[in-house]
């Protein structure tokens, strides 16, 4: 097997993929990677090298002198100020990170966008953006970022951006085995550029409330049983990532914890213009509706399930323990 080396780097972000990447299990991160030949060149928090050494290491890479398979930036790209990028140097180095991925972008066979600040600005470019955060491809929902429209790896791809906020450890490491065992094309990108493996599911198909949900049985308070979406701002319906279908630490997810999906993995999440765990409505009806779904059914389908809500579902859904069990059928099924 071929060694496949992975470069990463961290931008303008909180160090949360990272955090999240060492939460991998079965097996664990390192194994993960050995197993599938991949090579970690240096990681600022999970690689001893420090200061010179690291320096050399990119200038090497820079020069072609050690090949990247892929390139890792973790964090929004700070153009600020003025576009001199001076707001982040590489320590030591005297030079603007933005200007080390641009020369290591170059000659990098694959890049990836490792959470939404590196993929598309993210909470990094909230509020004023006075450091003028944009991610690699992206700023915000329009294609450009750092790298501009236009740009292709080595490999042939654009940016593959690994979005989410932050991201599943799996949704990395997944992506980088594919990109190593050389499986992985342009169509397996969304819109968004987004790995479809993850992107093309909704974070709602799993979801252990789509019960409450079909007969909109909703939560009014945080603590609840009921569906989130219709006062409590859950975007699940919306959100294309697949949290409830692949859980987190191998039994969770923001909706299995009570908290109301605020769509992360899509570029803007950070400013929804409303309070997360706010539903925005208009004339009682929720603003951002399930996908692929007409306002005229769901208002229709909404009256005709609220009105066939099995008793059990509408006092669970208002409670924070289950307080009416499902009915015992007894005889033959």
């Amino acid at each position: 097997m071929n060694t496949f080396n992975v470069l990463w780097l961290q931008s303008g972000g909180c160090g949360g993929c990272s955090m999240s990447l060492l939460c991998a299990e079965s097996p664990d991160l390192i194994r993960t990677l050995e197993g599938a030949g991949i090579n970690l060149l240096w990681h600022p928090s999970l690689s001893e090298q420090s200061g010179g050494e690291v320096r050399r290491l990119l200038e090497r890479c820079a020069r072609g002198e050690v090949q990247v398979d892929a390139l890792c930036v973790e964090g929004a790209m700070l153009r600020g100020p003025g576009g001199s990028g001076r707001f982040h140097l590489l320590a030591g180095s005297g030079r603007p990170m933005i200007a080390w991925v641009r020369e290591l972008a170059a000659v990098a066979r694959h890049v990836l966008a490792i959470g939404t600040c590196a993929a598309y600005g993210g909470v990094s470019a909230a509020g004023d953006n006075i450091t003028e955060a944009c991610g690699l491809q992206y700023d915000g929902t329009l294609a450009g970022g750092l790298l501009g429209e236009g740009y292709r790896a080595r490999g042939g791809l654009p940016v593959i951006n690994v979005a989410g906020c932050p991201t599943h450890p799996n949704w990395v490491t997944e992506t980088l085995m594919r990109l190593a065992l050389g499986g992985f094309a342009a169509e397996d990108l969304d819109g968004f550029g987004r790995p479809r493996m993850y992107a093309d599911r909704l974070v709602h198909h799993g979801c252990l409330r789509n019960e409450y949900y079909e007969y909109k049985a909703s939560a009014e308070k945080a603590s609840d049983l009921g569906c989130l979406m219709e006062n409590l701002g859950c975007m699940g319906t919306l959100a294309h990532a697949d949290c409830n279908s692949r859980l987190w630490n191998g039994e969770g997810s923001c909706t299995r914890g009570g908290y109301a999906c605020i769509n992360c993995t899509q570029p803007g999440f950070e400013e929804p213009g409303h309070a997360y765990q706010q539903t925005p409505k208009i004339a009682g009806i929720p603003v951002g509706l399930p996908t692929d779904m007409p306002k005229a059914w769901f208002v229709v389908l909404s009256s005709l399930s609220k009105s066939a809500t099995p008793r059990r579902l509408k006092e669970n859904a208002v409670a924070d323990h289950q307080v009416v069990p499902p009915t015992l059928r007894k005889g033959k099924p």
